[in-house]
């Protein structure tokens, strides 16, 4: 490739029009935090030459498996699979999904060699069950490769990463819907005020989310994908959710004050990256992802293993082609003295995804087993996670999300002591909603041994819970004080005050300020209840199995 010339795959007017050729050709040995910054700067971000030279080293650095298929396979399977049809009468693998391969500046003939490209990637790879994010990257690789067998090469590169601390693209249904729920989980957690919004404009937000990654993958123009790609060769998978989370937050900030309403908030959001150039620039869309303070990779690994987890109880495998994991309230079924349909909905929201994927189901209610605490720990005890819910006799509802089983309370011999993960959260609905978190999702700290990503070796192998407060730097442990409970009370929420205490007979609370939540106090201060109820989580397809 010449130092200022684009191959032929590329309409070079289009390309000089997006992406004009002006920047650096080379670039010194450095190491891998000076390339890091690097990239998150955009160095090469306008040299279609430097970029293509540091494509190159990045790929061929990324440690994959020994047999991977290299230019010459393609040279010799390319002509046995397309022969000389036109690619125009071949269908597309059927991995893709019928995705569309974004043109980027190519010209009809780099569009073709697309196409050829992922055949060939499907003969030598017939573990992908589902990928629709590879077209994009194939399209992107075709600019800043010699010629399509190039292109090739370096594509199953990729995709044959075989280190654990690296991933890269999604190679099947189970890695996709994980990746769903995860970025639902991060975006209720460190985009709230978007997460409300779209929880508003939409039946069911967790659908809103299963487009992340085509937002990035095709929505984004040519220019913001090459500059989130830079990094993401560097990084890895994390960036994703980075840019991902940015792209929310702006759009959000497009939507607020204004009154239109909308039909479709998942076109929206699509049609709003694919014209994202006309309110936020590359610079800044990727200022505000490394502005968020997200978790390290070992927890975002935790909660991905959790939610695949669940969804293998589901009974969906690396096999399965496309399939919609509805996650909502049915109506049918649901019925509360504390909640209407639509405000458990949004409770339901605000829930981790693997849980939100089971339809509430009450075990304790006031109701119909009375106003006592031991038998609230009967009916509730080998329950993980619990919902607590209570309507006071002023009318105020407010409730807590809990992360864990109530019989742990027993490991301290009849001692009040605090325990639970950082998912616990607290809220009130009447007489306005409001969340409150773990305050430390906002500025998390993990500690040093949680920078590296552990795969558990043995298929019986625990992995430490997801928000585990062990896992970060905390200023105190009152930051820690999630839920506590004995026969005198419960407590949830604590340091410098209790976002809710509730005594033996169910009767009586107070709620205040605590450090754990950083929350306004729930409801009236000191108040009464008029009626309690506690729901757990039911899966009816691992119950049918």
């Amino acid at each position: 490739m010449g130092t200022r010339e684009y191959n032929r795959f590329v309409d070079p007017d289009k390309m000089e029009a997006m992406i004009p050729d002006l920047g650096p050709k080379n670039i010194i040995n450095v190491d891998f935090q000076e390339i890091k910054q690097l990239a998150r700067q955009g160095y090469w971000a306008k040299s279609h030459s430097l970029r293509g030279k540091v494509y190159q080293r990045l790929i061929e650095e990324i440690p994959c498996r020994t047999v991977t298929p290299d230019a010459s396979v393609y040279s010799d399977i390319v002509g046995k699979i397309v022969g000389k049809r036109s690619t125009a009468s071949l269908p597309l693998p059927e991995f893709v999904e019928n995705s569309l391969a974004p043109t980027y500046c190519l010209n009809p003939q780099g569009e073709e060699a697309v196409q050829k490209i992922l055949l060939c990637i499907a003969n030598q790879f017939p573990d992908i069950s589902y990928c629709p994010t590879l077209p994009a990257i194939v399209a992107l690789l075709l600019h800043y490769s010699i010629d399509e067998a190039e292109c090739f090469e370096k594509t199953c590169h990729i995709l044959a990463c075989n280190d654990p601390n690296k991933r890269f693209i999604d190679q099947s249904f189970l890695a996709f819907e994980t990746s769903c729920m995860t970025f639902g989980d991060l975006a209720t957690k460190y985009c709230q005020a978007a997460h409300r919004l779209l929880v508003e404009a939409s039946e069911d937000v967790f659908q809103v989310y299963s487009d992340w990654l085509r937002w990035l993958f095709g929505d984004l123009p040519l220019s913001y994908f090459a500059r989130v790609f830079d990094v993401f060769l560097v990084e890895g998978y994390k960036v994703l959710y980075r840019v991902a989370l940015s792209i929310l937050k702006f759009f959000y900030k497009s939507r607020v004050g204004k009154t239109t309403e909308s039909e479709n908030v998942k076109q929206d959001i699509r049609k709003f990256v694919r014209d994202i150039h006309q309110t936020v620039s590359p610079e800044k869309l990727l200022d505000k992802a490394f502005s968020i303070r997200l978790f390290s990779r070992k927890e975002i690994y935790l909660l991905q293993m959790a939610n695949e987890a669940v969804l293998k109880q589901k009974g969906i495998t690396v096999k399965h082609k496309r399939m919609f994991v509805h996650l909502a309230v049915d109506p049918g079924n649901f019925k509360s003295e504390i909640v209407t349909v639509k405000e458990m909905r949004d409770i339901w929201s605000w829930i981790p995804e693997r849980f939100a994927l089971c339809q509430p189901l009450l075990i304790f209610s006031t109701t119909q087993h009375g106003y006592s605490l031991t038998r609230l720990y009967y009916h509730c005890d080998g329950h993980e996670p619990t919902l607590l819910l209570l309507k006071t006799t002023e009318k105020e509802v407010c409730g807590a999300y809990l992360s864990t089983d109530w019989k742990d309370r027993n490991k301290f011999g009849g001692k009040l002591s605090f325990f639970g993960t950082g998912e616990c959260f607290v809220f009130r609905l009447k007489p306005r909603v409001q969340r409150y978190v773990w305050v430390v999702i906002k500025h998390p700290e993990p500690v040093k041994d949680s920078a590296t990503v552990l795969q558990p070796t043995t298929p019986s192998s625990r992995l430490s819970p997801f928000l585990a407060a062990r896992h970060f730097h905390l200023p105190s442990k009152t930051e820690s004080m999630f839920m506590a409970g004995n026969n005198d009370c419960i407590i949830i929420g604590g340091g410098g005050g209790q976002a809710l205490y509730i005594d033996e007979d169910l009767n009586r609370g107070h709620t205040g300020h605590c450090d754990t939540f950083n929350n306004e106090p729930l409801c009236s201060e000191n108040f009464h209840i008029s009626s309690l109820e506690v729901w757990g989580f039911w899966d009816a397809d691992i119950q049918d199995r």
